[in-house]
């Protein structure tokens, strides 16, 4: 007899879990759910996301597709992936990584220096793409390809001034598309460093120390601006009369406590990102969805996403490894 996949232990993540695995999901959503779902220790859900991605891949080598409009998404669906075939060495697994794989590096659509366009039939460079490709690109090798790519983003969208990221750019006017400081954006960056260095270990002290630098200098500008009202965000973080929005806060967390456990941010950001968390943690509802946050599908008013139920998981589980490490 097949044994219940394992969920958490601990009730609200069980409803927030329970409640994404009801949701409809995108390419980068089954990315972030599978990235949830290892760093909890659901192994066999894990393995369900990666066997699923497969089973979507497009012929140009995306996983886990439905609209196949995106360029890069399909990167995030890359990690539970790879985990698997650390477990199944079935050959067919290990090729379906390697097209997704081949694809980010030499065969999507891409800027004169390399940057990655973000959507099929443009040539847009979002702040999105940071988490899409940097984790993946880390974790299979490609060191030199995860500092470029951050390096090209952060040439477009980052505003110096503010420590903030913008949403788009394009290169065909050379100019910003969406100049806005999303909320989201910056939480991407954050989030999609973290993740990466948290691969990367003590290899490649240059991309490290860089990377590292740059995600502190994003949190701090962000916690800047978190509301005292509300111990969240607006969705445009420095833009008065944008709606609140509590998904940066997950993301910022996640970042805060990955960091912390990774030993590239020191101890003092424990409490910041527990009050983070906590924030959000009093908008899970009855049914475990995260309220108020960027919503599904357009991310233009207050609502649900996969993405945020993910990120909750996320936090968490950052939280909890946390307190193994500090054990």
């Amino acid at each position: 007899m097949t044994a219940v996949p394992q969920l958490p232990d601990d009730p609200l993540l069980r409803r927030v879990l329970l409640a994404l695995l009801g949701m409809q999901r995108q390419s980068w959503e089954q990315g972030v759910l599978g990235h949830a779902l290892l760093d909890l220790g659901c192994d066999e859900l894990a393995e369900v996301v990666a066997r699923d991605s497969v089973l979507r891949q497009t012929p140009a080598g995306k996983l886990a597709e439905i609209e196949d409009t995106g360029v890069v998404n399909c990167g995030a669906a890359g990690e539970a992936l790879l985990w698997l075939t650390t477990r199944d060495h079935d050959p067919a697994l290990r090729a379906a990584l390697d097209r997704q794989v081949d694809w980010l590096v030499s065969r999507a659509p891409r800027a004169e220096d390399g940057t990655l366009f973000h959507l099929e039939g443009s040539r847009q460079v979002w702040v999105d793409t940071v988490y899409m490709v940097l984790p993946l690109l880390v974790q299979t090798g490609h060191v030199d390809e995860a500092a470029r790519q951050l390096d090209g983003h952060r040439r477009r969208l980052f505003d110096e001034t503010s420590g903030l990221w913008s949403h788009q750019w394009g290169e065909t006017s050379r100019s910003l598309l969406r100049a806005a400081h999303w909320g989201s954006g910056s939480g991407w960056v954050v989030a999609g460093i973290a993740r990466a260095l948290r691969s990367l270990g003590e290899r490649d002290g240059r991309f490290r120390a860089d990377a590292a630098s740059h995600a502190r200098t994003v949190l701090d500008a962000c916690l800047a601006h978190r509301r005292a009202d509300t111990g969240v965000f607006l969705d445009v973080v420095d833009g008065e009369g944008s709606f609140a929005e509590a998904n940066l806060a997950q993301m910022l967390a996640y970042g805060a406590f990955t960091g912390v456990a990774d030993g590239w941010l020191p101890d003092a950001y424990l409490e910041r990102a527990r009050s983070l968390l906590a924030s959000a943690r009093e908008r899970v509802d009855a049914l475990g969805f995260v309220d108020g946050v960027s919503g599904a599908p357009h991310f233009d008013r207050p609502g649900r996403s996969a993405e945020a139920q993910a990120f909750h998981l996320l936090a968490a589980a950052a939280e909890q490894r946390c307190g193994r490490l500090a054990g």
